[in-house]
């Protein structure tokens, strides 16, 4: 699988995958322009999400309605080296959900691929591609 970050001036890259297309920079305090999330933000975002999905995919599977479904996520920072040191997650069901059903939603919740992707840390190869020769 295969995605790519673009970049398009100043501190903006574009993610392309096939026919999506999502936009990062950073925020005016950093020195972008703000057209888009940060890439910790899409980050925090893509955990967020991913919760989400899989809290609603349980929710379809066991009958109980998915609107009004909301995953709020609130992080922190932490140094040395600098990255997201802590990731709140706040599932919001508004309707009711039976006793029995809340410990096993938490464990749909937790087994979301990329919160796995992150508690199972992945190898992350960095290499720089060679620049071709002038000829």
């Amino acid at each position: 699988m295969r995605l790519t970050a673009t970049y398009h001036g100043g501190t903006r890259y574009d993610i392309t995958n096939g026919k999506h297309h999502v936009v990062t920079d950073q925020p005016v305090d950093d020195g972008g322009n703000d057209t888009g999330m940060s890439p910790v933000e899409l980050f925090i975002g893509s955990v967020a999400s991913c919760v989400a999905y899989f809290v609603g995919q349980f929710c379809a599977r066991h009958h109980i309605p998915q609107d009004g479904l909301a995953v709020h996520a609130d992080w922190e920072m932490v140094e040395r080296p600098h990255r997201v040191g802590t990731i709140d997650i706040t599932i919001h069901l508004p309707h009711h959900l039976p006793s029995e059903l809340k410990e096993r939603l938490l464990k749909v919740a937790h087994g979301c691929t990329v919160h796995q992707s992150v508690a199972m840390m992945p190898r992350v190869d960095i290499k720089l591609n060679p620049l071709a020769p002038h000829g």
